[in-house]
């Protein structure tokens, strides 16, 4: 196996650090790294706002819920949609403001996150550990607040990176037929389903879940605890408004 790969499968998320920081020129290599994945158009439009210092990462660290790695992170890097930039050139070039819209928002996601994913690679192959951090859509308008973003960029996720002081043991993934399909989508039926998720909801940790939930399956572990209806509701709400602020959306 190439050490790209061997890099992939050994992926997992560290949430706890190290004190010692991460040297500048890895750091920017690991940037870098991140700007040569495919874009839309080849016009690269997101950010990513770096934070290093303790008074930032304190202002952060309510808006991702208090996890600790928020501020025990030696680097937190926020990646943001980002269409300000590109408009910004296109208008001192004399060409027409076009991508404050909802096709645009979405290319600024799909860019965001090609970027964010080659980071992640990237840092790993240097022999960092990083997490992903899904409340990053929860608290977008706040976030774009503290880290001063300007109409047209909107957060969307938050990585956590440094050295590890942990190790834990690799995530479980679906088989492969379950996400591969050939030529056409296949039809599951409830059997396949129920195959395709059997080690999942027979694994030790969804043991432990169901006991900590009091549930008879994880399916209600994710829709009665994790993400329930009214959060994702109210959640896409805030999000709505913040893109009608943002002209993506009428």
């Amino acid at each position: 196996m190439s050490p790209t790969l061997e890099t992939i499968f050994h992926h997992r998320s560290i949430r706890k650090y190290q004190a010692k920081g991460i040297p500048q020129d890895v750091l920017e290599r690991v940037l870098e790294a991140g700007t040569r994945a495919s874009n839309t158009g080849n016009m690269q439009v997101y950010s990513v706002v770096v934070t290093q210092s303790a008074e930032m990462k304190a202002k952060l660290s309510p808006l991702h819920f208090n996890q600790p790695m928020i501020k025990q992170a030696p680097v937190v890097l926020t990646v943001a949609a980002d269409v300000a930039r590109f408009q910004h050139w296109c208008e001192i070039n004399g060409a027409e403001r076009s991508y404050d819209n909802f096709l645009w928002f979405v290319c600024g996601c799909i860019d965001s996150m090609l970027f964010a994913q080659n980071i992640a690679v990237a840092a790993e192959a240097e022999g960092l550990g990083l997490c992903f951090l899904g409340t990053t859509l929860y608290m977008a308008r706040e976030i774009a607040q503290v880290l001063e973003m300007p109409k047209g960029v909107i957060p969307i996720t938050t990585i956590t990176m440094g050295y590890p002081a942990e190790e834990p043991a690799l995530s479980d993934r679906l088989p492969l037929k379950a996400v591969v399909h050939y030529e056409t989508y296949r039809k599951e039926s409830d059997e396949d389903i129920r195959q395709l998720y059997y080690d999942t909801d027979h694994s030790e940790l969804t043991k432990r879940l169901l006991e900590e939930n009091q549930l008879p399956n994880l399916a209600q572990v994710f829709t009665q605890r994790r993400y329930t209806k009214k959060d994702n509701e109210a959640i896409s709400a805030g999000l709505v408004a913040l893109l009608k602020e943002n002209r993506f959306l009428e």
